[in-house]
């Protein structure tokens, strides 16, 4: 696995119960993507190939969008090794997860 994405999705609405359900579609979408990805409470984690991620990344916009966000905005942290493997999601937390 040579890259390692985490993105943290804010739709621009201000009701809370609408935050998470657009937030639940972007999940949802991140899932139907069978890449390896964990949900934390403030980003979700994925894994896999840095093109891939790249456009699954600008995809989440496009899913808060559709779901009825006026605005998004998102924080994204890349972890990129072209040549090898980036540390994995079990690898960093794994062992406070068993």
């Amino acid at each position: 696995m040579e890259a390692s994405v985490a993105i943290q999705t804010l739709p621009g609405v201000q009701d809370e119960d609408e935050l998470c359900r657009i937030v639940d579609e972007v999940i949802a979408y991140i899932k139907s993507t069978g890449y390896n990805y964990y949900v934390g409470p403030f980003e979700t984690t994925i894994e896999g190939p840095y093109d891939e991620l790249m456009d699954i990344v600008k995809e989440c916009q496009h899913i808060a969008i559709k779901a009825g966000a006026p605005s998004v905005a998102a924080y994204v942290k890349v972890s990129y090794k072209p040549e090898g493997e980036v540390l994995s999601i079990e690898r960093k937390i794994g062992k406070y997860h068993q």
